[in-house]
């Protein structure tokens, strides 16, 4: 769900790639930022970065790698250990031999698996969940984005955003994508801090709203690329309105490498920007382009996407609350498109991925009346993993427990009353989990949750900061 901007005249390639060299050369700005990804964790206490863990005894491992076990695409092992190492999974198996020094985490009773990839957020709208209950997205926009984000400081951002993040982690994300319209370079700065601070592992996608490559450029070179788990894409909201801007943003995102972010077709009404042809015609049509929502795609739309590798970040909770309707998963799936699954911000109200998952699979069964249409339980599992992975173009270095890629692992524990009694786990997870299951978990082979508690982090600090934000942007 984006906000809109009004936009300014449309921009010329060289007025917004200026400054590019000039920001290559600036100094670092977040000195602080860097180090949030050092091998220590807020307490002090020394954290398993660079060491070696070791989840011994799992109950049930999903390594979502078809060679590493059986049960198809989820590469399910029973009874199994995981080795991390340099912040890298370095073994899965059974009786996993423990190195000099290694950390033992006991997963006994428990399932070990890759951690979600929220392929689709807006984590300052913390400062509006529960907000305009009874909007669609343009009432939304109205009541309570607009308002609000006119509003925000640095510390109402670093504070909002902070408590957003620490929720996605807490839930199980190891990795998001946050698009931002979020313009002043103090509030981008603030939330860029708070945001590494976390420990996640996070693409910062950037709207410019006008011509300003100065700005985007210092904000990947100065605040972006110091931190270890930080990544950039351009973002962009498609439309013949602003035809030209997009453009700029597309000749922007090739020549910083990066990936192109559009919202495309999240209510009806949007069909008159013809969103997908205008991609098309500025030549963004390709893997490096990550499209938001499509739920009102044709045929056609389906299979030209499909065509040229475009990738998508489902949202079915955000789009359910906000009447958008239900995005046609099972076409594209059939078609070939790779789709992740997105919170979506604030029309969401929480980080619950398992909610998010159960909302993927029960929304195509009620469009088909039919229980054996995709996604099933294995293929929602997947898209909250791997498949997030693989639309971001990042299924190399994370998304499931394959040696060599990068430990982002969650451990969850079933043994509460929401989930007991065992019966088939691997459904469980999508249909009996919730927040509150996760036990632990480790970004980059850090552990950023053990044992139900999130590590060196006062939540109740946490939550005050953010109440006390939110309040304030309301007097103001």
């Amino acid at each position: 769900m984006q906000s809109t901007s009004t936009p300014s005249a449309a921009p010329g390639r060289r007025d917004l790639l200026a400054g590019l060299g000039l920001a290559a050369a600036a100094p670092l700005l977040l000195g602080s930022t860097a180090r949030s990804a050092s091998p220590q964790d807020p307490s002090g206490r020394p954290a398993p970065n660079g060491g070696a863990v070791l989840l011994r005894g799992a109950s049930l491992v999903l390594t979502m790698d078809r060679a590493a076990g059986s049960g198809g695409p989820l590469g399910a092992l029973e009874n199994a250990d995981v080795l991390m190492r340099s912040g890298a999974v370095a073994a899965v198996g059974p009786s996993l031999p423990r190195p000099p020094g290694t950390r033992v985490v006991e997963a006994a009773g428990k399932v070990v698996m890759p951690g979600f990839v929220d392929t689709h957020t807006h984590l300052w709208q913390a400062a509006i969940r529960g907000g305009c209950t009874d909007r669609d997205l343009f009432g939304w926009f109205a009541g309570c984005t607009h308002p609000q984000r006119g509003r925000l400081t640095p510390e109402a951002v670093h504070s909002l955003v902070r408590l957003a993040a620490l929720d996605a982690v807490q839930s199980g994300v190891t990795t998001l994508v946050d698009w931002v319209d979020i313009f002043a370079f103090d509030l981008v700065e603030s939330y860029l801090r708070a945001l590494a601070g976390t420990g996640v592992r996070f693409t910062y996608a950037m709207y410019p709203p006008r011509p300003d490559g100065v700005l985007v450029a210092k904000v990947k070179k100065e605040l972006v690329d110091p931190v270890p788990l930080g990544s950039f894409q351009v973002a962009t909201h498609a439309a013949r309105s602003v035809q030209d801007l997009n453009r700029a943003h597309w000749e922007l995102a090739r020549d910083l490498g990066v990936m192109l972010n559009s919202h495309v077709l999240e209510r009806p009404e949007q069909r008159a920007d013809d969103p997908v042809g205008v991609l098309a015609d500025i030549g963004a049509l390709g893997p490096r382009l990550l499209i938001n929502h499509a739920v009102h795609l044709t045929d056609a739309e389906i299979a030209r996407l499909a065509e040229h590798d475009v990738r998508a970040a489902h949202c079915p909770l955000s789009n359910m609350r906000l009447a958008s309707g239900i995005m046609r998963l099972s076409e594209c799936a059939r078609r070939g498109v790779k789709v992740g699954l997105g919170l979506d911000g604030g029309t969401n109200d929480s980080s619950d991925f398992y909610a998010l998952m159960k909302t993927a699979v029960g929304l195509q069964r009620v469009r088909a009346t039919d229980a054996g249409v995709f996604p099933q339980v294995a293929d929602v599992l997947r898209m909250a993993t791997l498949g997030g992975a693989e639309a971001l173009g990042i299924a190399d270095r994370v998304g499931s427990l394959t040696p060599g890629k990068r430990a982002d692992v969650v451990v969850v524990d079933p043994a509460a009353l929401n989930f007991a009694p065992r019966f088939d786990w691997v459904g469980q997870l999508v249909f009996n989990g919730r927040p509150e299951n996760v036990d632990a978990v480790f970004v980059d082979g850090r552990a950023l949750k053990l044992d139900g508690r999130l590590v060196g982090i006062d939540t109740d600090r946490v939550v005050r900061d953010a109440e006390a934000a939110a309040a304030r942007l309301r007097r103001s």
